[in-house]
Order: structure tokens, then C-alpha cells, then sequence
């Protein structure tokens, strides 16, 4: 085998356009397929990842449906994935969401059960720290130990990575002894911090592009287009400063609501990104002047659809749109917002591969194909049977 990288075959659950996958391919992972129910995400999927879309709920794809995918003749097996964050973020907490009312809640749970019933070699997770403080993190953390993973995690700011945003995510990583005999050894902090990289700001990630307007579509790029702003929020971006909020303005330009004690909390809406520091966390908002500091260091606008991919770390030349068909920039927006960062996989996929060189001596003295593994093609959900056929 030599000191080439182990094959590894894995599936994307809840994939959207692909950040994770893309930049775990780039890291070298072979990701065969990503499954997510917004169909609307399947074009750039399969455009930019090269990899197989499969739209479907995750409440209804069974263990076989996955194995049926993962390649047999693979070194390992992954499963993959960020579930929808939005339950455990701080504006929604801040709201008080239940498991009741949220059908997003028990998403981390399928999760969970396709990992015990797959039983990968490697299981991978990214979502917003405030997860970590959660029952059902809790339980997706059992069901892994039960099965004999040992799960290594930690709380990351991408900024410290060369990611030019501060984004604080929470990375999770849990392997499975391939022989259930060898110590494997895994120190996630350690292989993470191999990747460090002097901070970018938003100067190096956007500074190159050129300038519109607010409601202007470039006629080279159409994705480097903003929002139309009122005129009030013309005035009251001009007024705005980098770093600044609202309180730079005029009387007059000011909202009802930041005029009462409460306002003064919303120091960041309205706000301008300071080109010399990383941008704040890229929302499914960032293309709205109002929802954050999300307006242009300098120009009178919001961020472009293209310079908050770019902030994402989503490459140029990646594609969101199919040409045939028409898509509105909230949906592109959301899709952006909602990815994790491509370089930030690529980092998870690089550590993923630090750890499996504890694992290279014995795939090279003891053919993998001897291992006392149940066959992929073999594994069954062992209660429910969800009929589905991709």
C-alpha cells in the first residue's frame, strides 16, 4: 500500500449545494452522494461536486439505501453531515423553540440511527456550538458510544483557520476501530490546529471585485449582483461607517425602535463590514442590508450573492444556478448561508486523514477484505423498513 491516502467512500446526509462535500473530495475523500430534501439544491450539487443528488427526506431512507452507495472495495466507510442548524442557534433558542413545534429537531436523531445501522468506520458532524448544550447532542453522542466510536470534538472558530469569516462551529469526529482491536489513537485539537493559518479579512476574500451598485447585476457575473435598497436605506448606509452601527446617524435616519433602551442592544444591524477583519458569520440573511453588518465596507450596498460564496470560501467558478431555469437570490442566498464553508471541510477531511495513518501499517500487513465486517451490501434497518428506491 506504501504512504498512499486510504480510500475512503462517503455519503453527505443533509448535503444542500455541497460545501461539505466539495471540500471533503478536495481533502481527498471520495463522496459518492449527498441526499437532502430541497431538490432545488441538485444542480449545483452535481454541477461543482460531481457526485450523485439524491432528494429525499432522512426520516425515510433506510440503512440498505446508503450501503447500497458506499463503495464496497473502499479502505473506509463515512458518513457525513450537518443537520439543519437553525433549531439550535441563538436567535432561535432566543425564541424558544421546542421539539413540539420544530420538525427539524428530531433530524440529528435519523442521524444517529443510520450511523448504528450502517456502522461506518467514520462518522462526521459540523453544526453550531450551541448544539453541544442540548439533549439530543447528548443522545446523538451516546448512540455513537454505544456503538464503539470514540468521539472526539471541538469547538472551532473558522477565522483561526484562514477562513476569512468568524464563524464558531462545532466539529465532531468519531471513529470506529476497523479490526475493534487496534488503539487508535486521535487527537482532534492537534490535527485541527496543524491547519492554522493567519487570519484573511474580507479585503482578501472580495477586495478584487468590481464595484456595482445597490440593485446592480454585473454583466460578467451575474451572481455578483445586490439587493435594491430603499431610499431611506440609501441615506442610511452612506451615513454608515466600517465598524460602525447606527448610532453614527442622523436622528432622522433612525428606526422607531432603536430610539427606545431596547434598541440599543442591535449594535451590528444596519451595520458596514470593516475591510481589514474577517466578515461576521455569512447568515441566509447576509444579502440584506438591514439583517446584520452585512453592507459593504465601502460601496453604498449590501454584500453581492458572489461576495458572501466567496466569504464562505466557495470557489469562483462555483456554480449556483442552473442557466435554464430561474431561481430567486433569496433562495441562492439561502443556499450560501446555509453551507458549511468548503475549506472548513477540506480542514475536517485532512484531519479525518491524520488520524487514518495510525490505521495505514495494518491495512498494509492484514488486507482489509480479512476484517470480521459485515458486508455493505448485507446491512439492513433492523425495525422500520422505509420503502425507498433512489
Amino acid at each position: 500500500m506504501g504512504s498512499r491516502k486510504l480510500k475512503i467512500s462517503a455519503v453527505d446526509l443533509f448535503c444542500g449545494v455541497g460545501g461539505l462535500t466539495y471540500g471533503l473530495k478536495q481533502a481527498g475523500i471520495d463522496v459518492v452522494a449527498g441526499i437532502d430534501n430541497d431538490g432545488s439544491c441538485r444542480y449545483a450539487y452535481e454541477k461543482n461536486c460531481g457526485a450523485e443528488f439524491i432528494e429525499a427526506d432522512i426520516r425515510e431512507v433506510e440503512a440498505s439505501d446508503i450501503a447500497a452507495l458506499l463503495d464496497d472495495d473502499s479502505d473506509l466507510t463515512m458518513l457525513a453531515g450537518c443537520a439543519p442548524c437553525q433549531p439550535f442557534s441563538d436567535l432561535t433558542k432566543k425564541h424558544k423553540p421546542s421539539q413540539q413545534t420544530d420538525s427539524r429537531w428530531p433530524l440529528l436523531d435519523e442521524f444517529a440511527r443510520l450511523a448504528e445501522e450502517i456502522q461506518p468506520d467514520i462518522v462526521s458532524m459540523e453544526n453550531v456550538p450551541q448544539l453541544a448544550s442540548t439533549k439530543i447532542y447528548e443522545k446523538f453522542h451516546a448512540a455513537l458510544e454505544r456503538n464503539k466510536y470514540v468521539v472526539h470534538s471541538k469547538i472551532v472558530q473558522c477565522a483561526d483557520y484562514g477562513i476569512p469569516q468568524s464563524r464558531r462551529r462545532l466539529v465532531l469526529i468519531a471513529t470506529r476501530d476497523p479490526s475493534l482491536k487496534l488503539n487508535i489513537s486521535f487527537n482532534l485539537s492537534a490535527n485541527f490546529d496543524a491547519y492554522r493559518k493567519p487570519a484573511k479579512s474580507v479585503r482578501d476574500a472580495i477586495g478584487k471585485l468590481p464595484p456595482i451598485k445597490a440593485g446592480e447585476i454585473n454583466h460578467k457575473d451575474p451572481l455578483h449582483s445586490s439587493s435594491k435598497l430603499s431610499s431611506l436605506n440609501k441615506k442610511r448606509i452612506a451615513a454608515s461607517k466600517q465598524k460602525g452601527a447606527w448610532h453614527d446617524w442622523p436622528k432622522e435616519l433612525l428606526p422607531d425602535c432603536f430610539k427606545r433602551p431596547s434598541g440599543a442592544s442591535y449594535t451590528a444591524v444596519y451595520g458596514r463590514m470593516s475591510w481589514d477583519d474577517p466578515s461576521p458569520t455569512i447568515t441566509t440573511q447576509f444579502d440584506n442590508y438591514g439583517s446584520g453588518r452585512f453592507g459593504h465596507p465601502e460601496q453604498n450596498r449590501a454584500l453581492s450573492l458572489r461576495e458572501g460564496a466567496l466569504l464562505q470560501t466557495f470557489p469562483k467558478g462555483f456554480d449556483f444556478q442552473n442557466p435554464q431555469t430561474s431561481m430567486s437570490r433569496r433562495k441562492i442566498a439561502t443556499h450560501i448561508g446555509n453551507a458549511v464553508p468548503p475549506e472548513l471541510g477540506e480542514i475536517i477531511g485532512e484531519s479525518i486523514f491524520e488520524s487514518t495513518i495510525h490505521w495505514q501499517k495494518f491495512f498494509a500487513e492484514k488486507p482489509y477484505k480479512t476484517l470480521q465486517r459485515l458486508p455493505l451490501h448485507k446491512v439492513q434497518a433492523p425495525v422500520v423498513h422505509r420503502a425507498l428506491h433512489f
